[in-house]
């Protein structure tokens, strides 16, 4: 297996229609998750940075999908927060015909990771985002972020209602994970490795 050096990453371009995703010959790994559940912190967890993806303090800041590319050797995809209350009825359509358009080309991603709250049962768009990464073929990876807010007792019942809740069957792997303490990195790191 290769290795990948992630603190030679870079941030490339945002696209805001299918005419600028990147489709290139090396392997893609797609970020999603909800506005609030920490998505850029794990990535910057990732990577060993503090702020290569922005770490909005408003939630639904990012509305492109972002790419980086890491060592040379492959894209971190950084799609749009979703599920955020306060942004207009217009800007949600625009949002899910941007993923809907993303998620018709299977072959733009290699590797999914679906972060989800580990305190919360996922949401309804939750539920809606994990049958997109089903329903792609790809393999995909669930991320439990905010581990470090759980109680020891908390952390078994959580993981199992995500699976249920998700209908995620037990051969897809979901990590608990902390982006702030790094807890899950070297696991998640490992699964992104395997496509190089």
């Amino acid at each position: 297996m290769q290795s990948l050096n992630v603190n030679r990453a870079e941030f490339v371009q945002s696209a805001a229609a299918p005419s600028q995703f990147i489709r290139r010959q090396i392997p893609s790994v797609v970020f999603a998750g909800k506005s609030n559940v920490g998505k850029s912190s794990v990535i910057n967890r990732l990577l060993n940075r503090k702020n290569l993806a922005r770490v909005g303090a408003a939630p639904g800041k990012t509305i492109h999908v972002n790419y980086f590319l890491i060592d040379e050797k492959l894209f971190f995809v950084d799609l749009p927060g979703y599920g955020y209350a306060k942004v207009s009825r217009g800007e949600r359509e625009r949002w899910g015909r941007l993923m809907e358009q993303f998620f018709a080309e299977p072959q733009l991603m290699d590797l999914g990771v679906m972060i989800v709250d580990a305190r919360h049962k996922p949401t309804a768009d939750d539920v809606t985002m994990a049958e997109w990464f089903k329903s792609s073929g790809r393999r995909f990876v669930l991320v439990a972020n905010k581990l470090d807010k759980l109680k020891k007792s908390e952390i078994e019942p959580n993981i199992l209602r995500i699976r249920e809740t998700l209908g995620i069957s037990e051969d897809t792997l979901l990590l608990p994970f902390s982006a702030e303490k790094g807890t899950g990195r070297e696991a998640l790191l490992a699964e992104i490795l395997t496509l190089l």
